[in-house]
């Protein structure tokens, strides 16, 4: 029985993701074996009911089973666990019982009673894959729509940026430094980014040089203004970037002109050797968007960046990323080759590409622009998505994937530990040694639905003592 238990959660969760995960680890122990027997008895009793009414000499039990069946089917539409049932219902129960009893003891056709029972159950098993699939939609809606507490305070900090312009301590200067050691995040989220850069100031060396660009939306860009110029860092520098203007017109036929931030899929697939349900895994991917092919174009003056998705918590110093030897490589990004693009070929669509390379993970990544200009990575990502969208085959998304096949250079994976999005088994040792934790997957650490035992690393790089937090809830 065990065993069946963990092929129905891995089989649901081929299905729906982290959804099954989550709706496991959130379950109430419900106090409903009453509802439970009652509705077991209702079962029986609407299989039996039909045959019983088809005979003449019993009219006295056709009616008695006929009214016991009204009387729960009005109690259970009141009722969700024991709690709710009426005092009586004992002695409800037990008049169904023996009616059952009676029906069972009447000779009738056998077959109608057991197609009756398949019919019913039929109907039972619609209705609970009816209700899992809508709970999985709800959990989905969740995950993709802004916290109240959150719209709450880009609100409130849009207001008061055009109410009190009095501030502005913009440095021009360090942002185009190309001596100076740079950070990118796309976000259009304010905690989120904030969470981003306090902990790589707070892990940082020597902060003095640390300058962060937060590319962000027009409809966000005020409120990730006015929070930046209000707060400080120690001593690097925050610039906030709306990102619309840089997106040029002629990306739209392949593209809607509007901020993407890093894509997150979802890929499951069965053992090599093993097509079980057992053997199955599911592995959360994270990519560079659009968005991100503007980055040369954006930081014209620099050579190089480090990108850094907004879903990241960073507890060691980075200093040292700024010292690597790439060699030819493109871009530094922590190499996932349990997922080989082979295994993702049905998303690729017919594009030519090398099947047992590794994927590669956005959250933190060495760019060297200078590179990247010379080979023309945009105008080659730019030319897979509009074939892939003229083909209509495999995702555009997944161009990046292929753009960057052999330009990767392998960061040692002791730098990002991931999977805090979806993963509930991970140990604390890992989660303490890694230099930075990515929560991709669903479950993102400001949302209700996160995962509680990881939202202490993620909570405690936020003030709580700041007046819009508090003001909004943002802190719980």
């Amino acid at each position: 029985m065990k065993g069946g238990i963990n092929e129905g959660l891995r089989l649901c969760e081929l299905q729906y993701g982290s959804y099954c995960i989550w709706h496991e680890e959130n379950r109430e122990d419900m106090k409903d074996s009453m509802v439970k027997k009652l509705k077991d008895q209702l079962f029986v009793a609407r299989a039996y009911y039909p045959s019983v009414a088809k005979i003449p000499a019993q009219n006295t039990l056709t009616r008695d089973l006929r009214q016991n069946i009204q009387e729960l089917e009005r109690v259970l539409s009141e009722s969700t666990t024991d709690a709710d049932l009426p005092p009586e219902i004992q002695k409800k129960s037990e008049r169904m019982e023996a009616t059952i009893a009676k029906s069972k003891s009447v000779t009738m056709d056998c077959h109608n009673v057991d197609k009756k029972l398949r019919q019913i159950f039929d109907l039972t098993e619609d209705e609970a894959n009816f209700h899992m699939k809508q709970s999985a939609f709800l959990y989905q809606l969740a995950v993709q729509t802004m916290p109240k507490s959150q719209h709450c305070l880009s609100m409130r900090l849009t207001v008061e940026y055009f109410r009190d312009d009095s501030f502005d301590q913009e440095l021009p200067v360090k942002y185009s430094d190309p001596t100076l050691q740079h950070y990118v995040i796309f976000s259009t989220n304010v905690i989120a980014s904030t969470v981003v850069i306090n902990s790589t100031v707070m892990h940082a060396r020597d902060s003095m040089n640390q300058v962060f660009h937060v590319l962000t939306n027009g409809q966000n860009y005020y409120a990730m203004k006015h929070w930046f110029l209000g707060n400080t860092f120690k001593d690097a520098v925050v610039e906030v970037l709306n990102i619309d203007p840089f997106i040029p017109d002629y990306y739209d036929k392949a593209t809607p002109s509007h901020l993407n931030l890093p894509t997150e899929f979802r890929v499951s697939f069965h053992g090599i050797n093993n097509a079980s349900a057992m053997h199955s895994r599911t592995q959360y991917i994270s990519i560079f968007s659009h968005s991100h092919y503007l980055l040369p174009e954006i930081f014209k003056n620099l050579e190089k960046v480090v990108v850094l998705d907004d879903d990241i918590v960073v507890q060691q110093d980075l200093s040292t990323l700024w010292s690597l030897n790439m060699g030819q490589k493109v871009m530094g990004a922590i190499q996932i080759c349990s997922v080989r693009l082979g295994q993702v070929r049905s998303y690729l669509g017919e594009s030519s590409f090398h099947k047992n390379s590794c994927t590669w993970m956005s959250g933190l990544n060495v760019i060297d622009l200078a590179r990247w200009r010379k080979l023309g990575i945009s105008e080659t990502y730019w030319k897979l998505v509009k074939e892939q969208v003229s083909k209509k085959e495999g995702s555009a998304a997944l161009a990046s994937l292929l753009t960057f096949q052999d330009l990767i250079y392998a960061l040692d994976n002791d730098w990002v530990l991931s999977g805090l999005g979806h993963d509930y088994g991970l140990s604390t040792q890992s989660i303490k040694k890694a230099a930075v934790l990515h929560y991709n997957g669903n479950m993102k650490p400001w949302l209700e639905l996160g995962i509680p035992k990881y939202k202490v690393y993620w909570r405690k790089f936020l003030n709580p003592e700041n007046q819009f937090l508090n003001e909004c809830n943002v802190n719980p």
